[in-house]
């Protein structure tokens, strides 16, 4: 009798976390969600299991980032390459939209199914950016902005009417790059010279048969035909486990980590855990949480409390900060990478993993590791500031809304949106522009150990692909977090098998819930509990406090290192 198989199934319909949520609550929202690192884990586990028969995965639904595809790709390769068949399905890449992201995931499996009514949106990637000048200008609104450099053009959304010369060439050759990516894959895993996938996505879209006739797909089917077509490879008796919910066998894993101890205590081995420390959406001051209107945000509290944590934890080896943020409060961002030097100044070696985007703010947290990775489409880079507010009063005049100022002090009313700059004012805020990117540059010319001179010309808030990046040297190695694990293994004197990589701060649910004993204590700086309607209603209540909510969602983002709106590719 055969024994049984275990076929693993990954949904991909509601997207892909880069991290678990913030708080119990927003994990409950988000059950039916797999995160990135949990699934390449699983993978990697699973590869090395003789119960595992294969995978199967549905594409559909949210797609993921490119640097996600990217990313998992790379570990379905891995997986298979252990003899292990991988199988992609989908009813459509892209039934009235782009495909071209899912496509790109679905090229790294070893087959790929395509339902007979769904077809090929393999048309490659655009970008765009939105401009509001002249809608503020008719409601009179008074953008004041300014930036360093000619290509931090975040504020543009709200300062122009179409786009700079600057924002069209770094988009262009971001789109450039990201469709060389996917060319390049495809020709490789589809065994198709480059120029006939260009040739595809000149067509595109096909339909289900134009597709398979081209070799872009294996098989047309539905997807009982894809199942029962697995279930009779795999043979005997299959059962079906999702990947992030699959765990190797207890006792197995049970004896791994006494093995692990044993050898530490008595055997004079160190410590084996990695820090994992997630840096995801905008970056600001506080504890991580988020609104509908902002997303998820990152808090300086939580992610230097999870530095700390680490830095002062016995069994912690390494730390990776694994980053996917757009950026935001400067003063937030270098307050972590303070703590990132001193996680460094205690022996322990930090690797910066970036994810789809680690730009501007994103980019200050992770420059100060000791090696950088970034996946080909990564976003980042972006070393720039800018600063400045909306002048609400012509709109407020226009609907007889009046507001009248009482200052005590000659700046008091400076970021007042009630009023313009003042000549004095805009002396002063340029001062402070200036003094703030030298500050980044400096430090980022630190990082990456290079002339301040030598880096300057890459920064300007210029914004590269992870490829470009690594090209002029501002990320050490392009890879994945898989990479950035076993690096930080190899610097602490590891195998990554050997490893046990945990998220920090690692606090248990019970423990989310209790009052922090003092500022130090592991559940100090976590999230609060919140319900759907104190997120919704948090930030609002004065004009000043609704636009700057507003211009978060349309990108402009709460504080001044925050990477340009449209800079992210679809």
């Amino acid at each position: 009798m055969a024994p049984t198989r275990i076929l693993l199934e990954l949904d991909l319909t509601h997207g892909l976390l880069e991290a678990p949520p913030a708080d119990p609550l927003a994990a409950w929202r988000a059950r039916m969600t797999p995160s990135l690192p949990a699934v390449v884990r699983r993978l990697r586990e699973a590869r090395e299991r003789d119960e595992v028969g294969g995978l199967v995965v549905h594409i559909g639904g949210e797609p993921p980032e490119p640097a996600q595809a990217e990313e998992l790709g790379a570990a379905v390769e891995a997986f298979a390459a252990a003899g292990k068949p991988t199988v992609c399905w989908a009813e459509t890449f892209g039934e009235t939209g782009n495909g071209t992201v899912d496509y790109h995931l679905a090229a790294h499996f070893d087959e790929i199914w395509l339902q007979p009514s769904g077809g090929l949106g393999l048309v490659g990637f655009a970008a765009q950016g939105l401009f509001a000048r002249g809608a503020l200008d008719r409601i009179g609104v008074e953008p004041q902005f300014r930036m360093r450099h000619e290509y931090k053009n975040a504020p543009d959304t709200f300062l122009r009417e179409s786009m700079s010369a600057p924002q069209r060439e770094a988009m262009q050759r971001m789109t450039d790059v990201l469709t060389d990516t996917v060319v390049a894959t495809v020709a490789r895993r589809r065994s198709i010279d480059a120029e006939a996938v260009r040739a595809v996505i000149a067509d595109a879209p096909l339909t289900a048969e134009e597709a398979r006739e081209r070799g872009l797909v294996d098989r047309v089917g539905y997807r009982d035909e894809v199942y029962d077509d697995l279930r009779r490879r795999l043979g005997g008796e299959v059962t079906q486990r999702y990947v992030h919910r699959w765990s190797p066998p207890r006792g197995a894993e049970l004896q791994r980590r006494v093995r692990r101890e044993v050898s530490r205590r008595f055997g004079g081995g160190g410590p084996t855990t990695i820090a994992v420390v997630p840096v995801v959406g905008g970056i600001t001051l506080g504890r991580s949480g988020g609104s509908p209107l902002m997303g998820r945000t990152t808090g300086s509290d939580t992610i230097c409390a999870a530095l700390r944590a680490a830095r002062e934890a016995d069994d912690v080896a390494a730390v990776v900060l694994r980053i996917d943020s757009p950026g935001g409060s400067y003063t937030a961002s270098d307050a972590v990478h303070r703590e990132v030097a001193r996680v460094r100044a205690s022996g322990r070696p930090v690797v910066a993993s970036m994810g789809g985007v680690a730009a501007s703010g994103g980019y200050f947290v992770a420059m100060g590791a000791d090696e950088v990775f970034a996946l080909p489409s990564t976003i980042t880079g972006s070393i720039g500031v800018f600063a400045g507010k909306m002048v609400l009063r012509a709109a407020q005049e226009k609907i007889g809304v009046g507001r009248e100022l009482v200052t005590s002090g000659e700046q008091s009313a400076m970021w007042s949106a009630n009023r313009p700059f003042t000549d004095d004012e805009l002396v002063r805020l340029d001062r402070w522009l200036d003094d703030v990117y030298a500050d980044f540059t400096q430090k980022a010319a630190d990082g990456r150990e290079m002339p301040v001179e030598q880096l300057e010309p890459l920064a300007r808030g210029r914004v590269w692909t992870g490829v470009d990046a690594h090209e002029r040297g501002l990320v050490d190695t392009v890879g994945g977090l898989e990479a950035a694990l076993s690096a930080a293994a190899r610097r602490a004197g590891l195998d990554l098998a050997d490893a046990d990589p945990v998220m920090y701060p690692a606090v248990s649910a019970l423990a989310r819930m209790r009052p922090p004993s003092h500022s130090d204590a592991p559940n100090a700086a976590l999230s609060p509990l919140t319900l759907p309607a104190e997120e919704l209603l948090a930030g609002l209540g004065s004009p000043e406090a609704l636009l700057g909510q507003l211009g978060t969602a349309l990108g402009l983002g709460a504080g001044v290192l925050r990477l340009p709106l449209g800079a992210a590719p679809a």
